[in-house]
Formats: structure tokens, C-alpha cells, sequence
């Protein structure tokens, strides 16, 4: 473990990333202006995909991070039997879950019933598949649906909120299983599909187009909401949540329902709408 990693143990991290929150949604040119210019720079942002490519017209760090992309600038992938990629960003793992157990790093694994907060919440995705996608600074940072949902419950599972960068996913352990997160529960023509919102130190804001903000407020206790018999129906590729300044998306399938694509693998940069799996 990194030094910089182990020295996160002993940070208070909601306090800093209430501090950082602040500074993001701060509409004072000086401090919006700052620090968009120093993102843009620092991660090489791409701003001619967004569809306000002009950095001096967001008002907040925030409105320029959470931006959106230009009509046409990411397309679904043309076969209807494949299940989209959530998110732009690189694959950190993805494989299946084997015993219970869904693999972080070399060292490393959780069990799906730590992530979801619920043993009886796992048991669809027994030898099932995970894949986890990693959202770096430099990208897109809302989060689209993989596949046609109705949702039916989300879990806003309180924890700490570590780094979700390579040393940190290398270097704590269960780390996904441990940040605070939001689970978001779908049913769909193969059965139930889960997305996991995974919050981390400074960027631990999380926002679904059907509720609004669900993170923070953070939580001191496991929260359920019921969705069931309101008919939110989300259609494959169409936008589901976003991160108040980035992070990590865990998507969760039930066995023998799916394949993943060939190409993938972990450390496989991605985008928003390319195939992630196809059904069998």
C-alpha cells in the first residue's frame, strides 16, 4: 500500500469532501474559473464533445463537470442484443462472480452481498457477472442505462469514502464494498439488473434523474426506497444518474444471461453506448 493510500485511513472524509463540494458548487468566477481551467489542463478534457464547449459559461465547477455531451457525440451499439457501457472510462474488472465474490485487484475481492448491503439482494447474481467501470476526471461523468429498466428499489449503503484511484482499489481492501453508495435495483426482459453508484474521497456526490440528489446526505444507517408499481421505466442508453464530480459504476447481471464482449478487459478504455455484453 502506497503511503498516500494508507495516509487516507486517517482522513476524515466526509469533511472533506463536504470542503471539496463547497468549492464546486462555489459560484465565484475566481474559484469556478480556477479550478476548471486547472481540471481541463491537468486531464486534457476534451470539451468539443460537450455541448457547451465554452468553459467560461459555467457558472460552478459542478455544471462543468456534470456537462453534457453534444447530440451525436456517443451512439448505442448498433446490435439490439447488446447491453451498452454505463459510462465513458476504462474497465477496472469485470469477469464473474464466483462464490459470491467479485474480484478488485490482484489480492483483492468483496462479496456481492457486502456491495448491494443485503445477502438476500446478492442471491440473483450468484455466478453471475460484474463489471466495474472506472470514471477518471477527464470524463463524462453521467451514467446511462446498460439495458431497458424498470427500477424497482434503490440502497443508499452509508460508508467511508477512499479514493477509488489504482493504488487505492489496489491497496484497500473491499474497497468498493466499504465507500458509500447508492444501489440501484432494475427489472428488465432478462430479469433483475443492478448499477451500483460507488462514492469516493472529494467526489462523492450522487444524483438520479428520477429523485434528484441521494448523496449526500450521507447516511449513518442502510436506506430503502420503494419504487415498485410507479412505473419508472428507463430505456437502454438513456441517462440514469450522475456523479457530482466522478467516481466508480458497478453493473451486476444475473447468470447465463449474457456474454461479455470480447474485447474487454480490465484496463480496456471505454466509452458511453459501446457493447459491454451481449445476450445470449
Amino acid at each position: 500500500m502506497s503511503l498516500t493510500t494508507a495516509l487516507t485511513y486517517a482522513l476524515p472524509h466526509r469533511l472533506l469532501s463536504s470542503m471539496a463540494r463547497s468549492l464546486a458548487y462555489s459560484d465565484d468566477p475566481r474559484v469556478s474559473r480556477w479550478l476548471i481551467d486547472t481540471v481541463t489542463r491537468k486531464f486534457n478534457v476534451n470539451l468539443d464533445e460537450a455541448a457547451n464547449p465554452d468553459p467560461r459559461s459555467y457558472a460552478t465547477f459542478n455544471q462543468f463537470f456534470t456537462r453534457a455531451l453534444k447530440p451525436g457525440a456517443r451512439a448505442a451499439d448498433a446490435d439490439p442484443r447488446s447491453l451498452v457501457m454505463p459510462a465513458d472510462g476504462r474497465i477496472s474488472q469485470l469477469g464473474r462472480i464466483e462464490a459470491g465474490r467479485i474480484f478488485q485487484a490482484k489480492g483483492q475481492s468483496f462479496t456481492a452481498a457486502e456491495l448491494l448491503g443485503s445477502d438476500e439482494d446478492a442471491k440473483p447474481y450468484n455466478d453471475g457477472l460484474y463489471a466495474t467501470v472506472y470514471l477518471s476526471p477527464r470524463d463524462y461523468h453521467r451514467v446511462h442505462m446498460p439495458w431497458t429498466g424498470t427500477l424497482r428499489e434503490t440502497v443508499h449503503v452509508p460508508g467511508r469514502l477512499f479514493s477509488v484511484g489504482p493504488a487505492a482499489v489496489n491497496g484497500v481492501p473491499r474497497l468498493f464494498a466499504r465507500n458509500e453508495r447508492l444501489v440501484c435495483h432494475f427489472d428488465t426482459s432478462f430479469g433483475p439488473m443492478v448499477s451500483v453508484m460507488v462514492g469516493a474521497l472529494l467526489v462523492s456526490g450522487v444524483e438520479t434523474v428520477w429523485s434528484g440528489e441521494e448523496i449526500p446526505a450521507y447516511g449513518d444507517r442502510i436506506t430503502r426506497k420503494d419504487y415498485r408499481g410507479q412505473g419508472i421505466k428507463l430505456e437502454r442508453f438513456a441517462e440514469m444518474a450522475r456523479f457530482n464530480y466522478g467516481s466508480t459504476v458497478i453493473v451486476l447481471l444475473p447468470p447465463g444471461v449474457a456474454d461479455f464482449a470480447p474485447q474487454l478487459g480490465a484496463e480496456s478504455p471505454v466509452q458511453l453506448g459501446q457493447a459491454l455484453a451481449k445476450l445470449r
